[in-house]
């Protein structure tokens, strides 16, 4: 059974999370607050505190992953926070990846953050899937169209399949 780190895991990490879960998937969700660590776990789901711009924090999750999946489109923060999100820490944790068992990683590419940033994250993670032959997927569905969660599952699901 392969496991799911999905990074964010709020609300909708936890949907898709259940939807991958029914594809017999293990799923671990993070939160970078200690209170959103119990909705994670009332999903179901293995709960971890990690902080995306703490990239070795995450990093430290991933000895037991098949998949990562970066659910940061919509992340709040400051400016500032939100593109070292997605982009050099982002890219700090793909060069790492390469020396872990992780075998796929899934980028959202779509949400409320600005455009600029989410298309420079996508840039760093074709480049890295390119350099490391990682299989990358991209989350490009909107959150509010129907059959968002079982389109990005299928996705994931996917990126062990090449």
């Amino acid at each position: 059974m392969a496991r799911a780190l999905i990074v964010g895991c709020g609300c909708r990490g936890r949907e898709l999370g259940s939807r991958l879960d029914g594809l017999g998937w293990q799923v671990r969700g993070t939160s970078r607050r200690p209170d959103g660590l119990d909705e994670i776990r009332a999903a179901g789901f293995d709960a971890v505190e990690a902080d995306p711009d703490r990239p070795g924090t995450v990093l430290d999750l991933c000895a037991d992953v098949a998949a990562v999946i970066w659910l940061l489109g919509s992340a709040a923060g400051d400016d500032e926070e939100i593109s070292a999100v997605h982009g050099p820490r982002l890219e700090r944790l793909l060069e790492k990846l390469v020396d872990s068992p992780v075998r796929g990683f899934a980028y959202e590419a779509v949400g409320t953050v600005d455009d600029r940033v989410l298309a420079a994250g996508r840039e760093i993670v074709e480049r890295a899937g390119e350099t490391w032959r990682i299989p990358v997927s991209f989350l490009t569905s909107e959150r509010d169209q129907p059959g968002w969660a079982e389109g990005c599952a299928e996705a994931v699901a996917g990126l062990l399949a090449v």
